[in-house]
């Protein structure tokens, strides 16, 4: 069935085309990744589709059952904790269980009748259906997958910071019971842990979804359509992202390969033509005319191949010189406080033109470690040391050095002023600023536009050493892959924080990954990290002292035995609901017979029966709900 149709539907900021005559059918179930250039209508399709932007032509249709999820039209409450704003995604399962207390507590105090008893068998049914014995699990394991930990689960939503009040947000709009999520950039402000339950999430959930994201390592795994918004228009691709480039360098190799045979016959007609000119008799005209007819409707044929859109084009240049040891660090401990480190006892080697990557959840101490290499924050312990004559470039992750008052030009020319302008704005339009937009100010840029203009002082430094804190963010697929190319090409060393990981499936030589405050080597890319981090968990776990693992062994045993005991009265407890709705059933069939209901004595026999099998149902419905909750 139709989710979505949007029939030749065009959009318009003024003399701006945004959209042009766009169409696409969405089915249910459809996994379908979105993709283009940062500014190429990605995000305007999106509020389209619910309504928030009007097409100045064509028409977007939804079926009646359609209910569509996007992130901006679940707003948050800022004096609550997050488990009780995301609880409010399941209001209707809170109101049915105050109305079976309600119910419950009426039938105990004056007893039942009929239409209450049945109401009440109804609506503990219809509660069941609807996930409410698992509904207050479903958020709490929601929230852990996306990064929280058990102790901020009942943090105030004001005490969060931006990106995690968008995960909270993100929590709400996957719990919804939306037939058609909209997902703009979901893995941002998410590590690689937390986009992976992500992932898994999606595969299982039954929802369509259309997701923006620049990450092409998600859309291989989670998405089975492409679209691409390219030139203002929408080309539609089954298979995801690798698939779709595959796809698209097919079509566009087909299109010259026709235009160029076009283009051959109709040189071939010409010559016929000219060949029938030098005659000059009557009927040689006639000849011309005809061929000419000919060649109009062949070049009809010929295919317009479109035109890439504008990229990033640059390279890093180093300065000479540089040890063959870029960095050395012992035994090196950091943090804010002496009392709380972050990191401690790192011990990291990077050698000359080596690409290493650091790798680690959110919050494990990567940029501070960062910050410590670069100077901005001293180590508390241990030392580290950089090789004779090498320069460090350091890219933050949030631009925090540029001037948000500055305009484009100035924010570059005042860090590099022996440059004349035309070097400078020569230097900017390389990187997408050109004509006036040299003279914006940076505190109006988007993400990506600053991402840009650091990248670009990082170009002009010729540092030979290079410090990246996620640099992808913010950057669209066309700007990660000049970036990767001018890394590829980069004769100096780079030692970078990624959670993209095709970024770091491109690039790495070597990774270093953190957690607890540790590090761990290993050589090769993220999908040999991935292989070989499940092993080195294994190996640890067998290299514990023996007593260590005795006592881990029965702790496993206990807890495999208590979970098949847990299975084991999950399985009795729901044979005894079974046979009480059975009894329940029965007797509310008995009540509504007429010859029964006109007995006084024997409909109270049965109301006081059906009393005490509802409260034994009660009693087993919250067992049952502890139960499934572990």
């Amino acid at each position: 069935m139709s989710l979505i149709s949007c029939g030749n539907v065009s959009l318009s900021f003024g003399a701006k085309t945004i959209l042009e005559s766009v169409s696409f059918q969405v089915e249910e179930k459809n996994k379908i990744g979105l993709v283009g250039v940062n500014g190429s209508g990605k995000t305007s399709l999106f509020k389209l589709i619910i309504g928030e932007y009007t097409p100045d032509d064509g028409t977007i249709s939804k079926s009646g059952d359609t209910k569509i999820g996007y992130m901006e039209q679940f707003s948050l409450s800022l004096n609550v904790s997050m488990y009780d704003e995301v609880i409010k995604i399941f209001s209707h399962l809170d109101d049915m269980e105050t109305e079976l207390e309600e119910i419950h507590s009426l039938l105990e105090q004056n007893g039942g009748t009929n239409a209450l008893i049945e109401r009440q068998h109804l609506l503990t049914e219809q509660f069941e259906r609807l996930g409410g014995l698992t509904y207050k699990s479903r958020v709490k394991s929601a929230l852990l997958g996306l990064g929280f930990s058990e102790t901020q689960l009942y943090n105030s939503i004001s005490e969060l910071s931006g990106g995690q009040r968008s995960k909270v947000q993100l929590c709400k709009m996957l719990l919804s019971d939306s037939s058609l999520l909209l997902l703009d950039e979901p893995t941002n402000h998410l590590d690689i842990k937390s986009v992976e339950w992500l992932e898994d999430f999606l595969l299982s959930c039954k929802s369509a979804y259309i997701i923006i994201s620049h990450d092409r390592y998600f859309l291989d795994r989670v998405t089975k359509r492409t679209f691409e918004i390219e030139n203002c228009r929408l080309t539609a691709y089954n298979g995801n992202y690798s698939r779709f480039l595959l796809l698209k360098e097919e079509l566009r190799q087909a299109a010259i390969r026709q235009n160029i045979n076009t283009e051959r016959e109709i040189k071939r007609i010409e010559g016929i033509i000219a060949q029938q000119k030098t005659f000059s008799q009557e009927r040689n005209y006639i000849t011309i005319a005809s061929k000419q007819k000919q060649i109009d409707r062949i070049a009809g044929n010929l295919t317009k191949v479109s035109k890439a859109p504008a990229s990033l084009g640059f390279k890093f240049d180093t300065k000479t010189g540089g040890g063959n040891d870029v960095l050395i660090c012992k035994k090196l401990c950091g943090g804010y406080s002496s009392d709380s480190l972050i990191f401690r006892d790192i011990d990291i080697y990077i050698g000359k033109s080596e690409r290493i990557f650091l790798l680690g959840p959110n919050g494990c101490g990567k940029t501070t470690l960062f910050k410590a290499l670069c100077g901005k924050l001293p180590p508390k312990s241990g030392f580290f040391s950089l090789g004779s004559n090498i320069s460090v470039g350091y890219y933050e992750q949030n631009q925090e050095s540029l001037h948000i008052s500055k305009t484009v030009l100035d924010e570059v020319w005042d860090d590099y002023p022996r440059m004349t302008e035309t070097e400078v704005r020569s230097a900017l339009g390389a990187f997408l600023f050109r004509g006036d937009d040299v003279f914006k100010t940076i505190g109006t840029l988007s993400g990506g536009e600053r991402a840009r203009i650091s990248i670009l002082k990082l170009m002009l430094s010729r540092a030979n050493f290079l410090l990246l804190d996620e640099p992808t963010n913010h950057l669209d697929i066309t700007s990660r892959e000049a970036l990767e190319q001018a890394l590829t090409e980069y004769e100096g060393t780079v030692f970078m924080i990624s959670h993209d990981r095709y970024f770091v499936n491109k690039l790495a030589d070597r990774l270093y990954y953190m957690e607890g405050g540790e590090v761990t080597e290993y050589i090769g890319n993220y999908d040999y990290f991935e292989q070989r981090h499940k092993e080195t968990q294994i190996v640890k776990a067998a290299q514990k002292p023996e007593s260590v693992q005795a006592s881990d062994y029965r702790q496993k045993k206990q807890q495999a035995s208590d979970e098949r005991k847990r299975q084991t009265q999950i399985a009795k407890t729901e044979a005894t609901l079974d046979g009480l709705s059975k009894q329940i059933e029965e007797i509310n069939t008995n009540l509504l017979n007429p010859d029964i209901a006109a007995d006084y004595i024997k409909t109270l026999e049965l109301s006081a029966q059906l009393e005490a099998l509802r409260e034994e149902e009660e009693q087993l419905f919250a067992k049952l709900e502890a139960l499934y909750e572990g």
